[in-house]
């Protein structure tokens, strides 16, 4: 009989311990249990380290992004003699997994029904999103489609979640029609401004004054339709634009010349 892994993760300690010892009494399911981000993620590195892959992420959605003291399982958590370092929340927990271990799939547990939320979720990666309280056949069930390569959520939630994922596609190819009217030394300078950068950055990495950077950022804001840099980030990332590379000083699209 093939056997499923199954990693819970919710930082709280009874919830996880009920549910792990639940899923634990199915004949073909092995269950391990972290309480934080961090630790799930831990996890997942030293179940490939050790050969013995998890297939199923069980990831609370509102997964705190600092654990507290009473937010893991003992037999999980790896002890320390300073605070747990910060962590992702369920839905970025999500994201990550799906870079860093593709081959997990990951389903979402939530304490009430939320089609933008269970939208983001998708989005980010998660194969379901199911209630914290439904019964056991119905997450057994779950864990068993995804593997399967299906999609689970709650019918009441599937017009919504529709709903939701038409806007976000439509505010995608918006964005990516606002980003595709910039220049080729403007849409560098936008990248940079996704990597964080601000205008002395850029001017350094693209060999630019600042007072050229101004005017390109200026003229970024006004294609874009935006006021603020931080506006103009979210629009970029909603269009899929790539943060410039920081490790690669030489990712310039213009040479000396052709700089302004």
């Amino acid at each position: 009989m093939a056997r499923i892994r199954v990693l819970v993760v919710d930082d709280h300690r009874i919830f996880a311990e009920s549910l792990a010892a639940a899923l634990a009494a199915e004949p073909d399911v092995d269950v391990s249990a972290a309480g934080s981000g961090p630790a799930a993620l831990r996890c997942l590195e030293r179940a490939v380290a050790e050969g013995r892959r998890f297939d199923v992420l069980l990831v609370d959605a509102d997964l705190a992004a600092v654990a507290g003291a009473g937010g893991g399982v003992p037999a999980q958590r790896e002890s320390g003699s300073g605070s747990p370092p910060p962590g992702p929340d369920g839905i970025a927990l999500v994201a990550t997994v799906r870079v860093a271990h593709p081959g997990v799939r990951t389903v979402v547990l939530a304490e009430r029904d939320d089609p933008r939320r269970a939208a983001h979720a998708l989005q980010a990666g998660a194969s379901g999103w199911v209630a914290k309280d439904c019964s056991l056949s119905r997450l057994l069930a779950v864990i068993r489609g995804v593997l399967r390569e299906e999609t689970h959520l709650p019918p009441a939630l599937l017009t919504g979640v529709l709903r939701e994922l038409t806007a976000a596609r439509k505010h995608r190819t918006d964005s990516e029609r606002l980003v595709e009217s910039l220049t080729p030394r403007e849409h560098e300078v936008l990248r940079c401004m996704v990597a964080g950068l601000g205008r002395k950055d850029v001017a350094a990495r693209l060999f630019l004054s600042p007072h050229t950077v101004r005017t390109h950022m200026q003229n970024v804001l006004g294609k874009l339709g935006v006021h603020s840099t931080l506006a103009a980030v979210a629009l970029a990332r909603r269009a899929g634009v790539r943060p410039a590379d920081l490790g690669l000083a030489g990712d310039v699209v213009e040479r000396s010349g052709q700089l302004a």
